[in-house]
């Protein structure tokens, strides 16, 4: 009587690589330290130029620091400041007037022109949308010199065409009514371009489908264009308005270039505030703290804009 052993099944296991196992944490940390060594160089230039300003800016924030000798420690006196002075309160009220007058003209003119320069039929597109484009890509102070050169009312050729025609246009950048809304449409200028190459983006985005479909069905450009393309650009246009916005918080190149706060403060903004404070009146701990005022309305629009996209694509999906 012959008996058979069973053994018990062993699992199979695959061959070990020559010289070892390998471990997949080693490589992973390999790499880990790989990208470390890579992102050192840009990691110290933004702690060395980023991080540590700010951390800098916001202790002054609390002092009475002038640059120079010592400097005490104030508290909040600072921030209390801001909403008191009646110069900074000025100063707010003309950043919303800017922001008011830049914010809608840009969008809305950008937007225009991305629905003209997008239609298929249209000769030269590309021709048109570069030289629409070209203003962003000039700086906005050497726009600013350009266009002061323009309005000037001796010499600018814009007042010397306008005097042909019979219109005697004065020096608007010293006109306390006038000035605002001149630098707000150098600013325009400059900037609508790049709000416009957005929005063809987001309209070359929109399916073809859907406008064929609405025109067979009868509808009118204005019909297609509210009800198919401002929806479907919504999320565009909400991304451009709040760019655009945060830019109109931030004018200050135009506006120092053309009128310096002037005439009578009635263009000084917020930036030009900090400006004044920190390097003329030597005032870095007010303007500091300015600055981070300026830095929570910058970061609150952010966050606006973060939930709405939020909300957007929780409902598409």
């Amino acid at each position: 009587m012959s008996t058979t052993l069973h053994t018990p099944a062993t699992r199979y296991r695959p061959p070990a690589p020559l010289g070892g196992r390998s471990s997949a944490r080693p490589r992973s940390t390999r790499r880990s330290v790989l990208a470390l060594l890579f992102l050192a160089p840009a990691l110290v230039l933004l702690g060395a130029f980023v991080a540590w300003p700010m951390l800098s800016a916001f202790r002054l924030s609390f002092t009475d620091s002038s640059g120079f000798g010592r400097e005490s420690w104030v508290g909040l006196e600072n921030y209390a400041r801001v909403f008191t002075d009646p110069a900074v309160l000025r100063a707010l009220g003309n950043t919303a007037l800017y922001a008011a007058l830049f914010t809608p003209t840009a969008v809305i003119s950008a937007l225009l022109l991305a629905l003209a320069l997008n239609h298929p039929r249209l000769p030269l597109r590309g021709a048109f949308r570069t030289a629409l484009f070209l203003p962003f890509v000039v700086s906005l102070a050497v726009a600013a010199f350009a266009w002061s050169y323009l309005l000037d009312p001796q010499i600018g050729l814009l007042n010397h065409w306008l005097r042909g025609g019979g219109i005697q246009l004065g020096n608007v950048l010293q006109d306390p009514t006038l000035a605002m809304p001149t630098v707000a449409l150098v600013a325009v200028w400059k900037n609508f371009g790049f709000y416009m190459v957005i929005f063809l983006a987001g309209l070359q985005e929109i399916p073809a489908s859907l406008r064929e479909a609405a025109v067979v069905d009868g509808a009118s450009a204005w019909q297609r264009f509210v009800h198919i393309t401002l929806p479907m650009l919504s999320n565009t246009f909400a991304f451009v308005l709040i760019v655009a916005l945060i830019a109109a918080l931030q004018a200050f190149d135009q506006i120092y270039v053309m009128t310096g706060g002037g005439p009578f403060g009635s263009t000084q903004t917020i930036v030009m505030e900090i400006y004044e404070s920190g390097f003329r009146e030597l005032e870095l701990g007010f303007a500091s703290a300015l600055s981070y005022v300026l830095l929570a309305i910058t970061l609150l629009l952010s966050l606006v804009q973060f939930v709405f996209f939020g909300r957007r694509e929780q409902d598409t999906q």
